[in-house]
């Protein structure tokens, strides 16, 4: 891949995170962020340093995949020519409906497309992106990549994805720039570019608690794992504000912790989550 392409994909992360950061922890590790993302942008060429600038006025997603020859930044399908000019990568290609930069993605997780029935009732707040068997009220793991595993390998299991090991490597990844982890022991581990189908969120409890951020003595006990196609990257930003908002407070989180069975874990959760998750 084009290194430049590499560079691109890291400073959006990076701008990704530092939203996420904003978000959940007033203000904690934005100063490094910002730091990374300004010698980042100063290490592009000018002409893709002011492309760059103009695009993320507009979206924070500036470079997406392409997949199955549709630009996952809108959804529209691309020539066949362009699609094959994205994967030999000998230059910078922009999608012509969303004038988003397009990549090709090696090795990434895919989801399992699920088809909703006809008659099913249509799905409303948490339910549409999560299910009764992604719910884990007794995690065995005692420690964070092992919760990631876990949490990973079942939604292989499940018919989710298609590959947990591609899922955990992103994963960790993601954890090694700045921890998910955040207040009241919660963790939002997520993978972003698992295009394929919808946002999926599993939920995993560890009554004992699991050190998931090595610099805080915190643990956490709550773990919201989540895989994020490009299209779903903004509103993954208002799932994870909801959830905060649900568990910041201590009897919800007691309420969460006492199921202990998947059944119970997620009626609890649709429940809690009614009035924060739409």
């Amino acid at each position: 891949m084009n290194p430049i392409i590499n560079h691109l994909i890291q400073l959006q992360e990076l701008h990704l995170i530092r939203v996420e950061q904003a978000a959940q922890r007033g203000g904690h590790m934005l100063e490094e962020l910002n730091a990374s993302i300004q010698t980042l942008t100063e290490q592009l060429p000018p002409d893709i340093r002011a492309t760059v600038a103009k695009m993320q006025k507009r979206d924070p997603v500036m470079i997406v995949p392409v997949c199955h020859a549709v630009c996952t930044g809108c959804g529209m399908r691309i020539p066949t020519s362009l699609v094959q000019a994205v994967r030999i990568a000998e230059q910078i290609n922009i999608c012509p409906t969303c004038t988003r930069m397009l990549f090709y993605p090696e090795g990434a997780p895919r989801q399992i497309a699920k088809a909703p029935s006809r008659t099913e009732p249509r799905r409303v707040g948490i339910t549409r992106f999560s299910s009764p068997s992604l719910m884990l009220p007794r995690l065995a793991a005692t420690d964070r990549d092992g919760v990631i595993r876990e949490l990973a390998f079942l939604m292989k299991t499940q018919g989710f994805v298609d590959d947990e090991q591609k899922l955990v490597e992103g994963a960790l990844r993601r954890e090694a720039i700045v921890s998910t982890a955040v207040e009241h022991g919660l963790a939002f581990p997520h993978v972003r570019g698992v295009e394929g189908g919808g946002l999926t969120l599993a939920l995993g409890i560890s009554p004992k608690g699991v050190r998931f951020d090595p610099s805080d003595k915190t643990l956490t006990r709550i773990v919201f794992f989540v895989a994020i196609p490009t299209a779903a990257s903004g509103f993954y930003l208002k799932l994870l504000a909801g959830l905060a908002e649900t568990f910041s407070d201590p009897e919800t989180r007691k309420a969460l912790m006492a199921e202990d069975t998947p059944e119970g874990l997620w009626k609890t959760l649709v429940k809690l989550t009614k009035r924060t998750v739409s």
